[in-house]
């Protein structure tokens, strides 16, 4: 699986973003796929996963400005942040959890940028 990123950038707090992953290769091996984040200064932290099914799950502050989902006709996986604050600033990676037992790997994308300005 290979993953590219996109639609980071930088927004006013209060504003919005939509992050793109676009997975390719054997996309039918992801178990799950999610949006970690690495602010300044910290370690990479884990924002919301979703499964091909649908399933999500949210962390922190994340739930109820987030929304993470999954297009399995485009195999590309989303992330709609809505009512951005200063504190979101952060470079934004997906990940994909893939394959089973000895095959079973993760995979991450490069990072995109996403900087609110107060």
């Amino acid at each position: 699986v290979q993953l590219v990123e996109s639609g980071g950038g930088l927004v006013q707090a209060g504003g919005s973003l939509r992050l793109s992953c676009a997975a390719s290769g054997n996309t039918e091996t992801i178990n799950t796929m999610g949006w970690y984040r690495r602010a300044p200064g910290n370690h990479r932290v884990l924002v919301a996963v979703v499964t091909p099914g649908g399933h999500t799950d949210y962390q922190g502050s994340a739930k109820g400005r987030f929304t993470i989902s999954y297009d399995n006709a485009k195999n590309t996986m989303y992330l709609q942040m809505n009512y951005l604050r200063p504190e979101d600033t952060a470079v934004y990676y997906c990940n994909a959890d893939s394959g089973i037992g000895v095959q079973r790997r993760e995979t991450w994308g490069q990072g995109t940028q996403v900087t609110v300005s107060s």
